[in-house]
């Protein structure tokens, strides 16, 4: 098989090349329980005849919800994908209001969900959406059709012939998946894609990422519902890549050490939490092994990629590989080379100590609107630069709008909101897609994004202010978990600070500091508020005086998704948090 110009046409391709035996593997209880290539593509043939039998039209809805990665989702994607109906993942984490909006928005037909706290969600809606026929889910839930049932329906394969009509019926500009973004403000928007546009976002990328073909494993756990951990699996699938997915967030860890993957995607958050753990460890070392940790540390905060900073840092390097990092990579599970990722700025430091321990993160940039990847960083033929987001990839075009904003042009930039024409045309002009982020492109060609056009505020002075280069200066700080610079219209930026509650722990713990029993006593605590000052006057060093943060506040609660602080790809939801701490909002502007 040649051309790919439909999705459903991944796990052929691979089957035509390799047919692995690990081509998706789930754990279940104790097990990682393997699907082959050709059992991934028998299985979504089942769905496909199971679906026909029910009655599925070209065009039907069927909506996609689940807690974790898992084989049975892209079973599912497949299978749907090949009768010409549309795809619609849906994040677990939101809210029964929302389910209901997209549900209802989208005309769902059928629901298929992961697990039993899904299931009680969209039960409690169901009413509310009449056109949804029937909830099926992956676990075996009382009171729930198991998807099973389905895969039993087109057991019998004398209805394959009609299967393959379909397949044929399909255009590759005919829409594929509809993915409703999260929305840090307002109503969640229907991003209607092509397979057009994935695929050629996912043949265009896949030249980027460092894998030997059929010989690589990969762990996914981001959000599949989420554009840019979808368009990795395919990728995956395309550079036959065993595809292993992690049971949770929380047990990344130890899936890390039973799978010990070649390649993972990942969010800056979670490098960040990785990076503190590893800090925390190294300050709990003593003697010689303390004083060794933080020189490894020093000299990765240092790094140039392509041996730029000479011999003698790169003779160092190698013993601090030997001596220190080492023992990073075997904690990530000891074959991972590389890591891309995507959603929010990669902090320059982060970029730079992991790729000295060995293990580069390549970071790129992209939207839902745009498949996602525009450009991406790549550590070989020179085409990685620490602190930009990469080249853009072969085939796809970025303009710098005269305010500095970054426009987009090419295949993989959307069909449109789905029924929203009034909302598609804010965001083009002609064939170019306006991302509402500011860049820039430097001589080489690497792209830099500097902030959210929408973010960007001006004090009462007059003066502009770009939140994010704030925030992530001062999020390298150990003491600080979040941050949301605040100050649109007012005399002087400030801002909501939620501490890192465990370091603080740990710091008051050494320095023999009561911090009492409660994170509300540990946020009023002087010495703590004094402490976390001089972490932001340190960082404040770096910004012109009309920038530096004047005043703050500390939070004690945990910024979360479910708390309803961030959206599922942990941007912040900053008219949510302004509003949550209005009292905090007060006491800095009108003492």
């Amino acid at each position: 098989m040649n051309k790919i110009s439909r999705l459903f046409e991944f796990p052929y391709y691979q089957l035509s090349k390799n047919n692995l035996p690990d081509c998706l593997v789930t754990k279940y209880g104790d097990d990682w329980v393997k699907t082959s290539t050709q059992e991934f593509i028998n299985k979504a043939n089942a769905v496909s005849r199971g679906l026909l039998r029910m009655g599925i039209n070209k065009n039907d809805k069927i909506a996609l919800i689940s807690t974790n990665n898992r084989t049975e989702w892209s079973i599912m994607d497949i299978g749907v994908l090949q009768t010409g109906a549309q795809t619609i993942p849906i994040y677990p984490t939101i809210s029964e209001e929302d389910y209901e909006y997209i549900l209802n928005h989208s005309e769902s037909i059928y629901c298929f969900v992961s697990d039993q706290e899904v299931f009680d969600k969209v039960m409690s809606i169901k009413n509310n959406v009449p056109k949804l026929k029937e909830v099926f889910s992956f676990d075996t839930i009382s009171g729930c059709k198991n998807w099973e049932e389905v895969v039993k329906q087109g057991s019998d394969d004398s209805n394959q012939d009609e299967v393959e009509t379909r397949k044929n019926e399909v255009n590759e500009m005919d829409l594929a998946t509809i993915i409703y973004t999260s929305g840090t403000t307002g109503r969640p928007k229907g991003v209607m894609l092509s397979h057009n546009n994935i695929v050629t976002n996912v043949l265009d990328s896949a030249p980027r990422i460092p894998v030997p073909e059929g010989k690589s494993r990969a762990m996914s756990f981001l959000p599949v519902c989420h554009i840019f951990e979808r368009v990795i699996l395919y990728i995956y699938q395309y550079h036959s890549v065993s595809i292993y997915f992690a049971e949770s967030i929380e047990k990344i860890s130890d899936n890390l050490k039973e799978v010990h993957p070649n390649v993972m995607s990942v969010v800056p958050r979670l490098l960040e939490k990785v990076y503190d753990k590893i800090y925390a460890k190294g300050t709990d070392l003593t003697g010689i092994k303390k004083s060794l940790f933080f020189w490894a540390v020093e000299l990765g905060l240092k790094y140039e990629p392509y041996g730029a900073n000479g011999w003698w840092y790169e003779t160092k390097l190698k013993l601090a590989r030997k001596l220190i990092f080492s023992k990073w990579k075997e904690a990530l599970g000891g074959n991972l080379d590389v890591m891309v990722s995507g959603s929010a700025a990669l902090q320059p430091r982060l970029a730079r100590v992991f790729a000295a321990a060995g293990i580069p993160v390549m970071e790129g940039y992209g939207l839902t609107e745009t498949s996602p990847v525009i450009s991406v960083n790549d550590m070989r033929n020179g085409l990685f630069r620490i602190g930009t987001v990469g080249k853009t990839i072969s085939n796809v075009e970025v303009k710098i709008a005269e305010d500095g904003e970054i426009l987009c042009k090419g295949p993989n930039v959307m069909m449109g909101y789905y029924k929203d024409p009034e909302k598609t045309a804010e965001v083009m002009t002609g064939d170019y897609f306006h991302t509402g982020d500011i860049g820039e492109i430097d001589a080489d060609g690497f792209l830099k994004i500097t902030d959210r056009k929408k973010e960007m505020f001006k004090t009462s002075g007059g003066k502009y202010i770009a939140p994010q280069l704030l925030e992530n200066a001062m999020k390298q700080s150990l003491f600080i978990e979040q941050i949301m610079v605040i100050g649109d219209g007012e005399k002087m930026p400030a801002a909501f600070i939620q501490p890192s509650f465990d370091f603080v722990k740990e710091w008051a713990k050494r320095k023999k500091i009561d911090l009492g029993n409660s994170l509300d006593e540990l946020c009023k605590n002087e010495k703590v508020i004094a402490r976390i000052q001089e972490e932001v006057d340190t960082f404040n060093e770096r910004f012109g005086n009309w920038e530096k943060i004047k005043r703050f506040e500390l939070t004690p609660e945990l910024w979360t998704v479910d708390a309803g602080h961030l959206t599922p790809t942990m941007k912040l939801k900053r008219r949510v948090v302004k509003e949550r701490y209005k009292d905090l909002y007060e006491k800095i502007y009108n003492q």
